[in-house]
């Protein structure tokens, strides 16, 4: 198996233009108000040694990867023609047959699945057609999974209980009215709250809904709350509710005690395109938002207040940041420009560990956890990196960090 060793604190790519492949992987032009925090030389110099290397391609999608997600020993993957697949991820480190790995499949809905998220042996799934959809999971004795549709959101009940009052119908269209409940355009991305009693979605409709995870009731909808399409939200231990949209903006939204609603605290504009993918640190005191304009930006929690400050930005993508993830001290960036960055830094000192190259499509989804599969000195640690691209494949990725 080939490895592949990096060194440098950011890597040289083309700049030439390529045509976007969707008008939403689009690049706009990069951010130059805000400073670099990966242009260094003493960031270059006391960069760690990393080493990657793809582990393997899970090929079985024949359309491209829309969404993942991990649980346990499975790696759940959403396409943008209905396919929800789950695979065994214990394979994935000898001779590996995806055919064998795949445990389920099912086809739900119309267009692409946006969105997973796993609460227990509940996994959400967010539709193009609208719609949200639960399912249960369970185990047999060959460890393969099956998936049982619980509800599809909004439930029927929760329809019903809401269409005779009037009250309860907003204008969403020139002549057009519907329940509250109902989101009327692609559910673009859902996150759950941390106790596991709250599922958030967000949509092109420029709603955030807040439903019940126990009996799926839609307990709340904040109308209106951009300007345009939302792409990404991102949930906090403490309740706040940070969404990415198409509007340029960061907002950030909290139910105060004793609040019956969530209400807008803070609106973060640093951005100058459209805001695609949200990553909270494992502290919280950090929030990354990538965008079209090719750059993550990076925010910190500061003062009594704990309002998001930026204080910098993370460059080296060519083309629109498309997807983050966070696994300890490690970002993980998925770009148009169809290559995965690792970053590691506090605070003003970044570096660019490795770029990872294979896919042959855009990067549109991604995740990561560290590898303890496969134990290792103190001076290194291990990460898994888990990628979904346009090009219909799914990626694992071995990293070794040493340490500085």
């Amino acid at each position: 198996m080939e490895y592949q060793q990096s060194f440098s604190g950011s890597s040289s790519s083309h700049s030439k233009h390529l045509q976007p492949e969707l008008t939403s992987l689009s690049s706009q032009r990069s951010l130059i108000s805000v400073p670099s925090l990966n242009n260094s030389q003493s960031q270059r110099q006391n960069t760690p040694t990393t080493y990657h290397h793809c582990l393997t391609t899970l090929k079985g999608h024949t359309s491209y990867i829309s969404s993942l997600t991990l649980a346990g020993n499975f790696l759940y993957t959403g396409s943008s023609d209905r396919e929800i697949k789950s695979w065994n991820r214990s394979p994935f480190h000898s001779e590996f047959d995806p055919e064998h790995s795949t445990t389920h499949m099912v086809i739900a809905g119309k267009g692409a699945v946006k969105s997973l998220v796993i609460q227990y042996d509940k996994l959400f799934s967010a539709h193009q057609d609208h719609k949200i959809r639960v399912w249960k999971i369970s185990n047999n004795e060959s460890n393969h999974q099956k998936y049982t549709r619980l509800a599809t959101l909004p439930t029927l009940g929760d329809r019903a209980s809401k269409v005779l009052i009037p009250k309860n119908h907003v204008q969403i269209r020139r002549h057009k009215k519907c329940t509250w409940v109902h989101h009327v355009d692609t559910v673009s991305a859902l996150a759950v709250s941390k106790d596991g009693t709250l599922l958030y979605s967000v949509s092109w409709d420029r709603t955030i809904k807040i439903w019940r995870t126990s009996d799926f009731t839609c307990l709340e909808s904040v109308n209106n709350a951009h300007d345009d399409a939302i792409n990404a939200v991102a949930v906090s231990n403490d309740g706040h509710v940070y969404t990415g949209s198409a509007d340029k903006k960061i907002k950030v939204w909290k139910k105060g005690q004793g609040e019956k609603k969530h209400s807008l605290v803070d609106t973060l504009e640093k951005h100058n395109s459209g805001i695609n993918a949200l990553a909270l640190s494992n502290d919280e005191s950090l929030l990354y938002s990538g965008a079209c304009d090719r750059s993550i930006l990076v925010w910190e929690k500061e003062g009594y207040d704990g309002k998001m400050v930026v204080v910098g930005a993370l460059r080296g993508h060519t083309k629109s940041i498309l997807c983050l993830a966070v696994v300890l001290d490690l970002v993980c960036s998925g770009s148009a420009d169809k290559t995965i960055r690792i970053w590691r830094g506090v605070h003003t000192e970044y570096s660019c560990l490795a770029v990872l190259e294979g896919h042959t499509g855009s990067i549109k989804c991604i995740t990561a956890v560290v590898d303890h599969s496969n134990p290792s000195e103190s001076e290194e640690a291990s990460f898994l990196v888990y990628s979904g691209s346009l090009d219909c494949d799914v990626k694992v990725w071995q990293i070794f960090v040493s340490a500085v």
